[in-house]
Order: structure tokens, then sequence, then C-alpha cells
């Protein structure tokens, strides 16, 4: 029998600003009404099945505060605010920010929405521009549509929302109020779903540490050297075991508060493991934990290998539970499937959903026959994100979701079960955990890069400044020590060094990077210290995120598949990926750049690669206009095998297309080709890699890069 834990892990950053009380992000608020909800109500129609989620403390402490109508945020604010009311910098920020949404399954399931959104690219996304071209009534469908974006599946079949989306534009002053109105009514049912899920039975509660810290490198900031020799640590080390101890308690009293039991459970945050922490774990009442295979891997001495037929090399010690023997009581230590959980991550998305509920489930016996091959029983751990990865997948993941259920509880050789109901299984003896998290067993995401160390440095200066002052204050803590106190474990928490160093980017990294330092102020001014004059130095250097660069010029590069010349790709409309802008970590990046250029007879294409194109076997397929067209072009060890252009359900080799791959990948169309598939301008192109039919990158991953196929005159006079 093949047993299947999934774990769903929901978590936000904590966005309250502890100097105003304000929130100064809406994202907590926005995924109580696009995930959290919907995610678990799921389960409803899916009796058998069995799911652990993973629910943060400070994540539930923001809900309870929108729940409770007592939070607030500027983005909350200025979707409520009539138009005609918003000033110049108002109508700015709120163009800046109200597009922050999936163009494609968000932003495009809203004709009107997507209509605003292409106006404001029309204007190449200067919103100084664009607040004085916007008229009132579009920006007020803005304030709507971008929250209505954000309804969850069920949400959106009830009533009121379901005639605001049927509406679709022209919204009145009274659709606005009651669009922000209904938030927090929806909000408010989150909490209570999860309660109702666990007390049927069909849903265990696990929980992280309060603030989401990485609980090894609060214990000791030293163990990062174990997973990577060469780290570079901070200046400051950092040894707080009782933090760690605290941030656990206070986790299990809140969950206790909420739901009347203690948590069995424990995902610690990232995944983030080390013996120490094991300990803890069990000292503080937990019955398991989980990190990921590549953990177990390196504390076994194995690597967890992928065969051709998708057999996982070590299976049998892969899929079952461990005990760690140096605990008591007895502490289940569970191991993610790392290969499997990211395909949900990140490439199912762009598949249809059965063939990808169906890939999935097959994966799932393929990975594990070795292990029934030798009579074993085996269980599959699953994590991954439990919110951001729908925001890349039709309505909100419901259909995939749906098609994995479905065939989960349907075959009769998989069975789905909770963390504690696998504590059951037969289990093998761990003495030794070597630290490291989910993402490459180490932490470097976290410490070594120098903005990430700056940060650690600055959190231990803040943690002798509050340690000096509860011991001059033996006894019960003081109003102000608990408000330094909650602030100290808040700047504990993982979110901030997420976004520090090179690893990850965001357009609202100056919000994150002064939330961190302003909870460390506060560690001061609730003692009634002034912060050092380093906490109002910014600790993110500035860096460029990905971007679109519009066409400037007519070209006419030579198709040889390398770069003749720096000049012959010049004018040409670009997209530069950058690995950095998830929330998430773990995807696979193959393409590092899209350019598009034409002339007054071609359109000409350049795909360039984070790797070496000797590496890769695939099909690349370019897309033209949301798949109206497409050229498709199959690569076997980086040499070119063939391609092929399809339209109206037909495929051809047409005079004047050319292909060549090298160093770079060069292609160029006739634009009467084009314009016989494709009669109306503007042509969208994006660009999908496939390795072994699975669809492993689409660039741009926000939608398309957009040629005007304008004159040479007029690309001259932009």
């Amino acid at each position: 029998m093949i047993r299947v834990a999934i774990l769903w892990h929901m978590h936000q950053p904590l966005y309250k600003d502890p100097r105003t009380q304000r929130y100064e992000l809406p994202w907590t608020r926005m995924h109580a009404l696009k995930d959290y909800y919907g995610m678990v109500r799921l389960a409803e129609e899916f009796p058998s099945l069995h799911l652990t989620f993973n629910l943060v403390p400070s994540l539930l402490m923001q809900i309870q505060d929108y729940a409770n109508g007592t939070a607030v945020d500027p983005f909350w604010e200025l979707a409520r605010r009539p138009a005609e009311e918003l000033d110049r910098s108002e109508r700015e920020f709120v163009l800046r920010y109200f597009f922050q949404a999936h163009p494609k399954t968000m932003i495009g399931r809203f004709p009107r929405y997507a209509e605003l959104l292409e106006k404001f690219r029309q204007v190449r996304w200067d919103a100084g521009r664009a607040a004085r071209l916007f008229t009132n009534q579009e920006l007020r469908d803005l304030q709507v549509l971008s929250q209505l974006a954000w309804f969850d599946e069920y949400f959106r079949e009830e009533e009121p929302a379901r005639s605001l989306i049927e509406q679709g534009l022209a919204y009145s002053l009274e659709d606005q109020a009651e669009v922000c109105e209904l938030q927090t009514e929806l909000i408010q049912r989150v909490i209570p779903a999860y309660r109702k899920a666990r007390e049927r039975g069909q849903v265990e509660l696990s929980v992280t540490p309060l603030y989401h810290p990485i609980l090894p490198l609060i214990c000791d900031t030293s163990v990062a050297s174990e997973s990577r020799p060469d780290v570079r640590l901070p200046r400051s080390a950092f040894r707080q075991p009782d933090d760690a101890r605290e941030q656990l308690q206070r986790a299990r009293a809140l969950y206790r508060e909420l739901f009347g039991e203690d948590p069995a459970g424990l995902w610690p945050s990232e995944g983030s493991v080390s013996d120490e922490v094991a300990r803890i774990a069990s000292e503080q009442g937990f019955r398991w934990l989980a990190t990921d295979e590549g953990v177990l891997g390196r504390s076994l001495g194995v690597k967890f290998a992928r065969d051709e037929q998708g057999e996982v090399i070590e299976a049998e010690r892969l899929y079952r539970p461990y005990v760690f023997t140096g605990t008591s009581p007895s502490l289940y230590v569970f191991f993610r499937d790392h290969n499997l959980s990211d395909l949900i991550g990140f490439v199912y998305s762009s598949m249809d959903a059965e063939k990808a509920a169906e890939d999935f489930v097959q994966r799932i016996r393929s990975s594990c026959r070795p292990a029934v091959r030798k009579g074993a029983d085996a269980l599959v751990a699953v994590i991954l994100d439990g919110e951001n990865a729908w925001e890349h997948y039709e309505q909100s993941g419901r259909p995939f979701l749906r098609a994995l259920y479905r065939r989960l509880t349907s075959s009769p050789d998989i069975a789905t079960c909770t963390f504690s109901e696998a504590c059951g299984l037969p289990a093998s003896d761990l003495s030794h955990l070597v630290p490291g998290s989910w993402i490459n067993a180490n932490f470097d995401v976290w410490i070594g890069a120098e903005e990430d160390n700056r940060s650690w440095d600055l959190l231990a200066a803040a943690r002798r400044v509050w340690q000096s002052a509860r011991d001059a204050s033996p006894g019960t803590l003081t109003a102000a020590l608990e408000l330094s106190r909650e602030a100290l474990l808040a700047a504990e928490g993982s979110d901030w060094n997420w976004w520090y160093g090179p690893e990850h980017q965001t357009e609202n990294l100056s919000e994150f990077d002064s939330l961190y330092r302003g909870h460390l102020s506060m560690v001061y001014t609730a003692l009634g210290q002034a912060p050092p004059a380093s906490l109002l130095v910014p600790i993110f250097r500035l860096r460029h995120a990905a971007a679109f660069q519009p066409a400037t010029k007519w070209i006419q590069p030579h198709i040889d598949g390398r770069v003749s010349s720096y000049f012959e790709w010049m004018g040409a409309a670009e997209y530069h990926v950058d690995r950095r802008t998830s929330t998430m970590s773990g995807k696979e990046f193959t393409i590092a750049a899209l350019l598009a250029g034409y002339n007054g007879t071609d359109l000409f294409l350049r795909l360039d690669y984070h790797r070496p194109l000797s590496e890769l076997t695939a099909e690349i397929k370019i897309d033209f206009n949301t798949g109206a067209a497409a050229l498709s072009i199959h690569l076997l060890h980086g040499q070119l095998q063939n391609w092929q252009w399809t339209h109206g359900g037909e495929t051809r080799h047409p005079d004047g297309v050319i292909v060549a791959a090298g160093k770079i990948l060069e292609a160029q169309l006739p634009r009467a080709l084009l314009s016989a598939a494709l009669p109306n301008a503007p042509v969208t192109v994006s660009a999908t890699v496939y390795v072994g039919s699975l669809p492993i990158q689409v660039v741009p991953a926000e939608g398309a890069l957009t040629l005007e196929l304008s004159s040479e005159q007029t690309l001259q006079e932009v």
C-alpha cells in the first residue's frame, strides 16, 4: 500500500508595523479571501480524503485582526476611498500596486481589469503618466476589480460577489463600498472552517514556531557551517535556544486557544531542523516534525536520485517514517519528496488539470515501485506552500486539486493520511539530523550574504539590549519588557532574510526592510531607549527586477545561433528573467531572456540560457497571441532536431522560417506568415520549455512580450 501524506503550509509574514499598529502590506487579507478558506473547504467534497494543514501562528493572529475589524492596511483604505477623492500620490499608488496579480489567471478573468492593465502597459508602467490619463471611473473599476480578483472560488458563487463579478465594469460608489465591507465577513469564516474540518477528523492541523523563525539559527547561528562549511557567518554569534523554546511555547498556546487542544505536529519554519531543534520540539510536547529529503540524504549519507523510469534509488529509505533517537518521548520525523512537491508548486500550473493530476499519481507509483517490489509499504510526504502556487493555476488550482483528490481517493493501491496517522507506521531510527532546511538542505537563503549577516548583527545587538534590561528587572516582566520582547520575537522571523541577499526579489522590498527595522527599533523604544542610527539605514541594496523593455527600432540580426555582434539585437523588445522574484523557492530556470524584434519583412526571436545549451534536451514552444499560432523547436543535447509551425490545427514547415541553435536559440519568421495567421496587431510572444512532456518554465511568467509591429519612423518618434 502507498500512503500519501499531504501538508499544505499556510503562511504570510507579520505585516503589522509595531510603531503604527497598521498593516503595511495586504497579502494576509488577500490570501484570506483567496486561499485559506477554499483550500480547507474543498476537502468536504472528498470525505475519505485526509490532509494536514500547517497554520503559522502569526498568520492566525493577523486573520483574527482582520476578522475582528481591527486590522487596517493602506491598500484596503485606498480600495475603499472614492476615486474622486484620491490625491495625485494616491492615484499613483493605486496604479502602481493594484495590478499586483497574475496577468493571465487573475487579471485575465476580468475583461475590464485586463483592459485597464493594457492601458497601463501602453504608458510603459509609468504611474505618474497613467494618473493623468485614467478617468475616475477607470480608477474605481480598478479599485473594485483588484479586490474581486482575489475572491475564493466559493465566494465568487455567492451573492453579492457573483452579481458584482457579472457586472464587470462601471462600478458605483455603492458597489465599491460593498465589495470592501464584504471582505471582513468572508475572512471571519476562515478559522471556523479549519476548526470544523479538524473536528470531522478529516484534517490535522500542525504549527510552526510563533513568528516563523529559522529555529536552528536561533539556537546557534554557527550550525550553518555544518551544512555549508564555507559559509560566512555574522560578526556577532546568535545563540538563544530559550527564544526557540518560547517561539514554540507561544505557538502551542495560541493553537490551544483557537482549537481547544495541543498540536501534535510541527513543520519547522522552512523545514529547518537540527538535533537541538528536535530535542526542543520533543521537550515542548510535539509528537512529530517534518523536513526535506535533502536533510535525510545528508543525515544518512545517501542521494535519493530518480532513474529514467522515475523510480527513486533507495526508495525504501525515503518513503518511511523515522524516529529521532535523541529525544524522550519519541519524536517522529518525516521527509518530503522534494521532486513531487515541486511539481505541484512550479510545473503543473502550465498543464491541463486532468493530465497533471494523472501524471502526479503515476509518478507516485513510479517513485515508490522499488519499495513496493520488496513488499514494503511506502509513505510519500508531499509538503509545499498552500497558497502562493495557486495564483499561477486556472481557477486558483481548483480543477487540478479536484482531479488530484478524486484520483487519490479512488485508487485501490493508494490511501491518504495525516501525519499523526502516519506515526503508526513502522519507523526506522535516526540518531543525527544534519542541520538544514527544505532549500538545498542548508541555510544559504537566510545567512551568509552581506545583507543577511548585517540583519543578524542588528538582531544580536537588540537581543543584548533586551537581555540587559531583563537582567536589571528580575521577576515578572514589566509591560515595557513584554512589548520589547514581542518586537524581538517578531524580528526573529525568517521572512525578513528571505528577501535580503541575492536569492529573491519583490516590488515590496522596501516595505519588508522597513518592517524589519521597525521591529528592531521597537525593542529599544519600548524600553525607553533611542534606537541606534544604524536602524535608520536600509539593509537592502537597490537591485533591478525583471522588466520588459519595448522595441525601439527595426533590427536585422543574422540567424546563426550565436551573438555575432552586440549591436545586431539592439532595439529589440526584451524580457530578462529574475530568478529571485518568487515568494516560493525551488523553481528550475532554463531561459534567461527572451528578445523579439522585427523589420518591414520579418520577425526575429532569440532565447538566452541560464545554463549551457549543450545540456538541454527539450521542446521549446513559442506561442503567438496566446496560442493562436506556435513555433515548436525540438532540441537534443542542445542540437536542433526539427521545428514545426502550427496554426489552425495544421502543422507545416513554411518557407522563409529559419531556426538556429548554438550558444543561443534564434528564429526568423516572415511577417506575411504572421499576418496570415494573426491578422490583427499587436503580436504577443511567449515561450514554454517542455522537458519530458512537462512544462518547466514559461517566459515571461507574467504574461507575454508585446510587439506593436510599428513602422520604423513611428519607433524613432517614441
